[in-house]
């Protein structure tokens, strides 16, 4: 009986199988509500909001204190709340800097202070510790000054690495072109606001922002909730309340028209290309699921996307192009972006706006809508694995008035998201036809064929309108006419070639990160081709030799002959006073017409060295040279000439490379004409 049963069993089984269809995967079962976890709140009677959720998986626990302000108009003064935290961290009145960072390591924990937050961890044996240091930070700042000016020299030394970086100077223009320089979200940092800020900045931050009743302390860790009622009305329930008043600013205003904005970068190999435009998109709208994945199907993570599919795979544009869609109470920001080669400029363009004119007009593929799906789960699954999502849900909730089952309903809203509702939030958020293009780059390579696809304006690297940096006023002069009035302009022919040797000693302090590289270059020139530029650095030195048709380079004991490319860049360097005879160089040179070199009118001399292209710009009121710009072997820009022996002398070169991640800025020390150098020195 047994056995006839059993075979029953397996035959239905096998029925059963053979009417499924294998060639089709299974669906998926609906969604279901997520387990969030639990948290608890309560409010003190001051007004601070308390956040608790417990976890007793490992044992550590995480304070998080967060000021519930709007975004900070810093105006004249911007700058200042990006050094804020450092300065507010750095003591109080009981302690010095070097106590609490010994006291904050001997626990193994850590401590952060920033414009609008505070935030702790640590074991949680040591929480009774901790809470004392962040509690004596909180209330007893000592705002030390030799911190602030510390902070103030390490921003303005971070300046500096921006002014030539192409992806800081889009972001700049960015948010000034989305929302204004009048609006916290488009307002720039410079050297002249840091300048201006002072340590009662500082201070009045502090004293209008730090208060509990616009405060969340969110608790996260291995504590009951009943400990932490008791140890916030211990250490925050004294803490007093006042009135606070927020900034305001204005709206930010839509694009009215499509118009590319480009940024001259001469020495770029490469654009930066941004499509930019503000967008009104809050917090737990209706349509958050639908245009979370509207924007990954179009650009985001991933290679499979489509800005990603079309620039990257299939033209080989970029290594990678990408598309976001903010969310904010106050002001959103969809993006489209990507670094492409100069001369595809135009074409990454033209297929960027080919696929968001796509997006709004084309319903998606099932099966891309199901890719996205898919990674929007599985990002959320990988969320939850961190013990601090739970309260983050609950303070995003708090701060955005948030339904409480906001969270736990996000899977089946992604899973209720339809085709339909993708070309419908497409229609409303992309607008290909109302943005701001922003390009920075090579203006003289990529102006000409930007100008075919639509308005181009000019802007400079702070955003102002500039001339057209491709428009040629071409002079009634010819190349040597600009080469004889330079060398009439350092000393005269005579004296000029009456220099039979040139050395000269600068230095120059390259700082990154708080902390600071000093640089000591020695040049020594013998006529009329022997060169060596040797830059001694705390781990060695580095040589560049030029000697009359042969060069090489050395690093530590490593030594590389240079020939051909390589060798160009070293033979232009090295000869003294080329200008006298480039013609009989063979360095070609071409005269390409006035343009603007640092607010100063220019000749523009490009020169062919063997193959490679070196553009020299000399002030047409001076005649002096004020910039040679050798590509990818750096921009050199010339200034503080003197006369050494009858001849002038440029005492200050700053040199922007991409190798840098700072300009150098060098300073003659010492430079000596005629003095003998032994041509052992060039071998």
């Amino acid at each position: 009986m047994r056995y006839l049963l059993s075979m029953a069993l397996v035959c239905l089984s096998l029925t059963t199988i053979a009417q499924i269809d294998r060639s089709k995967l299974p669906e998926p079962a609906p969604a279901k509500p997520i387990e969030i976890g639990d948290y608890e709140k309560f409010k003190l009677d001051n007004g601070l909001t308390v956040i608790v959720a417990e976890n007793n998986k490992l044992p550590t626990i995480s304070w998080t204190l967060s000021f519930n302000t709007n975004p900070i108009l810093e105006g004249d003064k911007a700058g200042y709340s990006s050094i804020f935290g450092q300065v507010m961290r750095a003591g109080t009145t009981n302690m010095t800097k070097a106590e609490l960072d010994e006291a904050i390591d001997f626990m193994g924990a850590s401590i952060f202070v920033g414009s609008g937050s505070m935030s702790a961890f640590s074991l949680s044996k040591y929480k009774l510790d901790v809470l004392n240091l962040m509690t004596d930070m909180l209330y007893n700042p000592s705002f030390p000054e030799d911190e602030f000016e510390r902070a103030i020299e390490q921003t303005l030394t971070g300046l500096k690495s921006q002014d030539d970086d192409p992806g800081a100077i889009l972001g700049n223009v960015r948010g000034i072109l989305n929302y204004g320089a009048d609006h916290p979200f488009g307002e720039m940092v410079t050297e002249e606001t840091v300048k201006n800020i002072t340590m009662d900045d500082l201070k009045s931050h502090y004293n209008e922002i730090f208060k509990p009743n616009i405060a969340y302390l969110v608790v996260v860790g291995d504590i009951s909730v009943k400990e932490v009622k008791d140890l916030t009305e211990e250490y925050f329930g004294d803490w007093k309340p006042a009135e606070v008043e927020l900034d305001e600013f204005p709206a930010a205003k839509r694009v009215d028209k499509t118009k590319i904005y480009i940024v001259d970068r001469s020495s770029s190999v490469q654009s930066n290309l941004a499509i930019s435009y503000p967008v009104e998109n809050k917090p737990g709208n209706s349509d958050m699921a639908a245009i979370s994945l509207m924007n990954q199907i179009l650009g985001g993570s991933g290679l499979s996307t489509r800005l990603n599919s079309n620039l990257r795979e299939d033209k080989g544009y970029t290594y990678g192009a990408y598309s976001s869609l903010g969310s904010s109470r106050y002001s959103a920001t969809f993006n489209a972006s990507a670094e492409v080669r100069n001369e595809v400029t135009d074409s990454a363009f033209v297929e960027i706006f080919s696929e968001l004119n796509r997006m709004r007009n084309e319903k998606v593929d099932p099966d891309e809508l199901e890719l996205a799906k898919n990674y929007l789960r599985g990002s959320f699954a990988r969320s939850l694995e961190s013990r601090s999502t739970v309260a983050q849900f609950a303070l995003n909730s708090e701060l955005n008035d948030l339904p409480d089952d906001y969270y736990a309903n996000y899977l089946k809203r992604i899973d209720e998201v339809t085709a339909e509702d993708i070309q419908r939030v497409a229609q409303k958020f992309i607008r290909p036809e109302k943005a701001n293009v922003i390009i920075v780059g090579k203006a003289e390579e990529i102006a000409p064929k930007m100008k075919n696809q639509g308005e181009v304006v000019f802007l400079d690297t702070k955003g102002n309108l500039t001339d057209d940096p491709t428009k040629v006023v071409i002079a009634d002069i010819d190349v040597n006419e600009i080469f004889d009035k330079y060398i009439e302009a350092i000393g005269g022919r005579d004296a000029v070639d009456a220099v039979e040797t040139l050395q000269y000693k600068s230095s120059a302090t390259l700082s990154m990160g708080g902390q600071s590289l000093d640089l000591q270059r020695n040049v020594f020139m013998k006529a009329p081709d022997k060169y060596l530029d040797l830059t001694i650095l705390p781990m060695g030195e580095q040589r560049q030799v030029y000697n009359g048709g042969s060069g090489f380079m050395t690093v530590g004991p490593q030594k590389q002959p240079l020939e051909g490319a390589q060798l160009a860049p070293l033979k232009y360097l090295g000869t003294m006073f080329p200008e006298r005879f480039y013609t009989d160089l063979g360095f070609e040179p071409t005269y390409k017409g006035i343009k603007k070199v640092d607010g100063k009118d220019a000749h523009r001399i490009d020169l062919n060295i063997d193959g490679f292209a070196v553009s020299e710009f000399y002030d047409v009121s001076t005649g002096l040279k004020i910039q040679a710009d050798l590509g990818q072997n750096g921009k050199y820009t010339f200034t503080d000439y003197r006369a050494v022996d009858g001849v002038l002398i440029p005492f200050g070169l700053k040199v922007v490379q991409a190798a840098l991640p700072v300009p150098l800025e060098f300073t003659v020390t010492e430079a000596m004409i005629n003095e003998p150098i032994d041509d052992a020195k060039f071998d």
